[in-house]
């Protein structure tokens, strides 16, 4: 029987607020990147969150493929700003334990994709910048986050050709939109692959590293019913086969 390969999905912490174990921290990540992984044809593995540096890298050693999945925002000081006023709860640690994930990923060149607060993320370990709340962007900025069902789809994208994400959701394709923040400056090792009508980064896929595709949707909770959600991450599971 064919191995089928073993997929990290990076984790965070949540705390109880009631009931028996009131402020008893777990480790946690929503259930559907689990089975949008499973679907696809691979062994998810929830990477549960450590500050301990040489755990992080053994836990990357594991793995065929990285998801770097959604959560809180990230550390402005990351990318040399402070705190604007509507910044939301940040979790500095995190980002720390989620950047050495990325980082040992890459040197071993498994595919890697990184989902809203995980393509934040992306662009900013390798450079790039945030705006720290939508408001803060020129113009007239389309809602991006919707107060729906999280297999909706509520505003389109407009796709750039010779892509992956093109090569999947073609030239424009409706999205679900669970954010506050957006890209400012991309990293230069990046092209952005897609965008909302109103400007807004909605994808960015490295220029030269084999499988390394951000988007700023769910595709994981689109996958419950959505077709071409799915089919990224059988691509991605393909890539980690190899």
């Amino acid at each position: 029987m064919e191995r089928r390969p073993i997929i990290g999905i990076s984790s965070s912490v949540i705390v109880d607020e009631a009931g028996s174990f009131a402020g008893y921290k777990r480790a946690y990540v929503n259930k559907d990147y689990v089975d949008a992984v499973v679907r696809a044809g691979g062994v998810p593995l929830i990477i549960p969150f450590s500050t301990d540096k040489e755990v992080i890298i053994s836990q990357a050693q594991l793995i065929d493929g990285l998801i770097l999945s959604g959560g809180h925002d990230i550390s402005p000081y990351n990318y040399g700003q402070e705190p604007n006023p509507k910044l939301g709860e940040t979790f500095p640690e995190r980002d720390t334990y989620d950047m050495l994930l990325l980082e040992e990923s890459k040197k071993r060149n498994i595919p890697i994709i990184g989902i809203c607060r995980g393509f934040q993320l992306i662009n900013v370990a390798a450079g790039g910048t945030l705006y720290q709340d939508l408001s803060l962007i020129p113009g007239n900025i389309l809602k991006h986050f919707q107060g729906s069902k999280p297999t909706l789809k509520t505003h389109m994208i407009k796709i750039e050709e010779n892509s992956v994400i093109s090569s999947i959701f073609g030239k424009e394709t409706m999205v679900n939109s669970f954010h506050h923040q957006a890209l400012d400056k991309v990293a230069d090792d990046f092209r952005v692959v897609a965008r909302a009508s109103d400007g807004v980064v909605e994808a960015i896929e490295h220029k030269t590293y084999k499988f390394l595709v951000a988007v700023q949707w769910h595709p994981e909770m689109l996958a419950v019913e959505c077709e071409k959600a799915r089919e990224l991450f059988t691509r991605f599971i393909e890539e980690a086969k190899k």
